[in-house]
């Protein structure tokens, strides 16, 4: 059965130093932590670990000069997290950059999409 090739997508990284990157993975976990008020729930949300996920959002509360996420601790009334107000601008930041890119980018997109050979039956 043939299957159709969708127009293609970018998956957008920046980069600022090897260990200081901002990427589709990040921000989907951003959003998921807005999204749900958890770590651990943005991270199942994504089929990942919450040791992953904190380490995430640690990684980006240490490279940014503010927190992206504030954590309260567990108990009784249970935790949560939230993005700071700066998280929202470097979730919006990032977002721009996804949406003003692949809007650079469309015609080449497309013109390589039509080339590619038709999905063969499997």
């Amino acid at each position: 059965m043939a299957t159709k090739r969708g127009p293609g997508r970018l998956r957008l990284r920046v980069i600022f130093d090897p260990d200081v990157v901002l990427g589709p993975g990040k921000a989907d976990l951003l959003d998921g932590i807005r999204d749900t008020g958890s770590i651990s729930a943005a991270g199942r949300r994504m089929k990942m670990s919450y040791k992953r996920a904190w380490d995430l959002v640690d990684a980006m509360n240490r490279f940014f000069r503010e927190p992206v996420v504030h954590t309260s601790k567990g108990g009784s009334g249970g935790g949560g997290a939230t993005l700071t107000p700066f998280g929202e601008q470097v979730l919006a930041a990032y977002r721009r950059i996804e949406a003003r890119s692949a809007e650079a980018v469309a015609d080449e997109l497309a013109w390589l999409h039509a080339r590619l050979r038709p999905p063969q039956d499997e």
